[in-house]
């Protein structure tokens, strides 16, 4: 018997349903980023895009422990000398809480096109609204 090599075309995806309430950031990215990964599939190999789509709603109810809510700080920097920008957790959840969930999950992600191939999979809304309706969505 030959060895099976998993090819692109072999790859079925699916569509899931997540609903971010009460959940804890963490524990939802790991979960979210295991499903964009594929890696509870049978066939599963790290050097392809097996993962399915995820749909994360109601991205404001999110949760985190401690006392990250006050002291959590995003930062950025624009390039240039003296550029850096920090934006505590609170001050983010106001501004855009989806972006809160696209940050944690992408940091689980490999750090290539590969990982660029799978966060695009992601969709995060805030509220329960969602424009993926007339997908076949298994609901988590």
């Amino acid at each position: 018997m030959k060895t099976y090599a998993t090819k692109a075309s072999d790859i079925n995806r699916k569509w899931y349903l997540l609903d971010a309430t009460d959940k804890t950031l963490g524990r939802l990215a790991t979960e979210v980023a295991s499903i964009l990964k594929g890696k509870s599939k049978t066939n599963y190999v790290p050097y392809l895009d097996m993962g399915d789509y995820v749909v994360v709603v109601n991205a404001e109810k999110i949760k985190v422990s401690g006392n990250k809510f006050n002291q959590k700080i995003y930062y950025r920097h624009s390039g240039y000398i003296g550029g850096l920008s920090e934006i505590s957790f609170a001050r983010m959840m106001d501004k855009d809480p989806t972006f809160i969930i696209k940050h944690a999950v992408r940091g689980m992600l490999p750090h290539n096109s590969l990982g660029d191939s799978m966060a695009k999979k992601l969709k995060v809304y805030k509220g329960e609204k969602h424009p993926h309706k007339n997908h076949k969505i298994e609901v988590i």
